[in-house]
């Protein structure tokens, strides 16, 4: 089959809730995948950071094989061999005390949010069905009923949206009745934006005064994208709970948890939340892999490099009068285009002709995101072809 066969069953059978560049990938490996055509492209979005250790990384595929041969789901109904390990590797990785584990990183999101109305009623008194969460507009946290707001009301009560990065807002937001700020450290969807210096500071010392927990959205700025193990550990700050996903998975099987304090993470009593499929020992074993990968391949190290590498090759781009911004930390870069370009896709569009995969987002933004384990001369070839697409 061809490529628009591909795409000729899925536009007649699949619901359209993507818009996907019409290449269809059959195999790949570190940054580079193959389609059915058998053209090779290289791979600048890493599945959303969920291939941060690059595809079919041969130590994680080699943990999934071998966890196959044993036993793949129990249920949380009993224990299994490989959760402990994992909560106690991630818990020690992450300075917290204890972990939940699911499968997405929308249930991560959810659980956090329930941990932290439940916290507010046990440890803040505040009334049943009162509890308050503050968000932050432009904010990516999945796309559940609660959190997915255009055009699938009724939504869900019990939240105040502020501006991003807004501390002034946020202060002024708080009422008796509040237990938690959810946000990301660094917006992904919303093309890369980081927040003024400080703002995490700013937040944690806010949230400490007023007896609230921080939350933060890692499931995409985590786990090494930004040159750090966290985000939040540009600011040396450590948030209450931290959401994960993505990359905890190294690619190949759905796994997110939610870490955090004894305090916070104890508030659930069993039955009151849970998943069959999370935590199991698939899922841990390659969990477990994915994390050793980024440890010992010091791709967070490597992504604090090549972010640097990849700043300074596009620093031209300051001149383009396409180009309304360049944003970047680590490996995890926005450019952001004016009106007047006509929309990132058709960008990215030409980029797959030159065989670099790219997406747009937020309809001007093309953002880059390489596997971490992308090489230098990989990196600054496939930046080439993104000033050749800028700079016609």
């Amino acid at each position: 089959m061809k490529t628009q066969d591909f795409v000729a069953l899925e536009k007649k059978y699949l619901a359209p809730n993507y818009n996907p560049l019409d290449v269809v990938i059959e195999s790949g490996e570190g940054v580079w995948v193959t389609d059915v055509e058998g053209k090779r492209y290289m791979d600048f979005l890493a599945a959303y950071s969920a291939l941060n250790q690059g595809y079919c990384h041969p130590r994680i595929k080699k943990a999934m094989l071998e966890q196959v041969e044993k036993v793949t789901l129990t249920s949380r109904a009993f224990r299994n061999d490989k959760l402990p390990l994992l909560a106690e590797k991630l818990c020690n990785l992450l300075g917290y005390e204890m972990m939940l584990p699911m499968n997405s990183g929308a249930e991560a999101v959810e659980t956090a949010l329930k941990a932290a109305r439940k916290w507010g009623y046990i440890h803040k008194k505040i009334p049943e069905g009162k509890a308050n969460l503050i968000a932050m507009s432009n904010n990516f946290h999945g796309r559940t009923i609660t959190i997915y707001r255009d055009g699938f009301g009724p939504f869900t009560d019990g939240f105040t949206v502020i501006p991003y990065g807004d501390t002034a807002a946020l202060e002024k937001a708080i009422t008796p009745n509040t237990v938690a700020v959810l946000m990301e450290p660094i917006q992904g969807e919303a093309g890369i934006i980081i927040p003024p210096e400080g703002t995490l500071k700013k937040v944690r010392e806010i949230c400490d005064r007023n007896h609230i927990l921080m939350i933060a959205d890692e499931i995409q700025s985590g786990l090494g994208r930004t040159g750090r193990m966290l985000a939040c550990e540009w600011e040396n700050v450590k948030p209450d709970m931290v959401c994960l996903g993505k990359a905890l998975s190294g690619g190949f099987y759905p796994v997110s948890a939610v870490v955090g304090s004894a305090e916070v993470m104890s508030v659930f009593k069993p039955g009151e939340h849970g998943s069959t499929f999370g935590g199991n020992p698939m899922a841990a074993a390659v969990a477990l892999a994915a994390l050793e990968v980024l440890i010992e391949e010091k791709l967070v190290e490597r992504a604090e490099e090549l972010g640097r590498v990849a700043m300074d090759k596009l620093a031209s781009l300051a001149s383009n009068p396409l180009v309304k911004e360049v944003r970047g930390r680590g490996l995890w870069i926005g450019i952001e285009l004016k009106p007047e370009a006509g929309g990132a896709r058709k960008y990215c569009m030409k980029l797959m002709e030159k065989g670099v995969l790219a997406k747009d987002t937020h309809h001007h933004t093309i953002r880059l995101a390489p596997p971490l384990v992308i090489s230098r001369e990989d990196l600054l070839l496939g930046l080439d072809k993104v000033l050749e697409v800028l700079n016609p």
